[in-house]
């Protein structure tokens, strides 16, 4: 449960960066935290969204939101199958199956993969660089319902060099995603910053606001599907991150009216007939590639996965209304016949 709390600023806080302030006075309990909740859109000046840098005045009202304390027990392993595609002793290469939170949060307390983790390599191996001991190992993350392939690492030094690299754009991450609707030009991007949604905290949405961040998601067509009788068709894309935002593919296909088949969360723009979610109950996203320089021994990695179950039983269904694959189409079915199934 989260509440609101409140705090005038003294005149010894003006000129102050915000996320430092409110760690400073220990509204947060670290800078990283206060900058995330500013990020997310959790606190206010005066009323006002504003950015993390956003310089403080004596006097400002910073509202800021919090979760009630709750008395934590000692983060544990747990016995939780883990589909691993790489592994020596600085990284992990895993494919995340449906269902599995990344971090311990309010409403999941264990059963995460950071719970596997401790139990698989146990928590002295795993890095702290979110300076969080409820994400150990964690370098990035996927949503609950998002699968596929992931990084964790095992010690500092890489969890900072890998954080680096997915900064600096040197991770090339990319996603299949099957959305509603077709897409009629081969490539595009979409360049629209992201903050909380202003009415809904529990969503993200593309917002003009000082808090948003930038977000930038490019995508290449696969393949199109020809519309049925309760659908307007679908398009097969392989998405290309280069920010990292929360659910910013599912807030970016919404916003360009292409939300994901299956989605529970960002619909607009999907048809409102249940049939046209063919049977999914999650958001068709996969995290099918994964390459990267290893930031010990400098080789060149390089990983792919195979659609789940459920995505390929959904994909097979619409095979019959193909219109055909693209050149890019082509190149990842190549990629795709050679990598393995995801197994949980």
């Amino acid at each position: 449960m989260s509440r609101m709390l409140s705090y005038v600023a003294a005149p010894d806080d003006a000129g102050q960066r915000l996320d430092a302030l409110l760690a400073a006075r220990g509204l947060y309990p670290s800078r990283s935290a206060a900058a995330r909740a500013v990020d997310d859109g959790l606190v206010f000046v005066n009323g006002a969204e504003v950015a993390k840098k956003h310089p403080v005045a004596p006097g400002d009202t910073i509202v800021y939101q919090v979760e009630e304390p709750v008395e934590p027990g000692p983060l544990r392993g747990q016995p939780i199958d883990l589909d691993i595609r790489f592994e020596d002793e600085d990284l992990i290469v895993l494919s995340k199956q449906v269902g599995l939170v990344c971090h311990p949060s309010v409403d999941h307390d264990d059963g995460t993969l950071v719970n596997a983790l401790i139990y698989h390599c146990g928590a002295e191996n795993l890095c702290n660089v979110q300076g969080e001991d409820d994400r150990l190992g964690i370098v990035h993350r996927l949503d609950r319902d998002t699968s596929g392939l992931m990084l964790a690492a095992k010690n500092d030094e890489t969890g900072y060099a890998l954080m680096s690299d997915i900064r600096d754009r040197a991770v090339d991450r990319r996603y299949l995603a099957l959305v509603h609707g077709v897409i009629a030009h081969d490539t595009g991007m979409i360049d629209a910053p992201i903050a909380r949604a202003e009415k809904e905290r529990t969503r993200m949405a593309v917002r003009d606001t000082p808090s948003a961040r930038e977000a930038i998601t490019t995508f290449r067509v696969l393949e199109r599907f020809e519309h049925g009788a309760r659908d307007d068709g679908y398009t097969l894309i392989d998405c290309k991150l280069f920010t990292g935002r929360t659910h910013q593919i599912r807030v970016h296909l919404e916003y360009a009216k292409h939300p994901l088949v299956g989605d529970p969360a960002y619909t607009s723009g999907a048809p409102s007939a249940p049939a046209a979610d063919l049977g999914l109950d999650r958001q068709f996203l996969h995290s099918f590639q994964l390459s990267f320089q290893h930031p010990v021994t400098g080789e060149g990695l390089r990983f792919a996965d195979n659609l789940p179950v459920d995505l390929q039983e959904a994909l097979d269904d619409l095979a019959s209304r193909s219109t055909g694959r693209t050149t890019a189409g082509e190149e990842v079915r190549a990629l795709l016949e050679d990598a393995p199934r995801p197994r949980l």
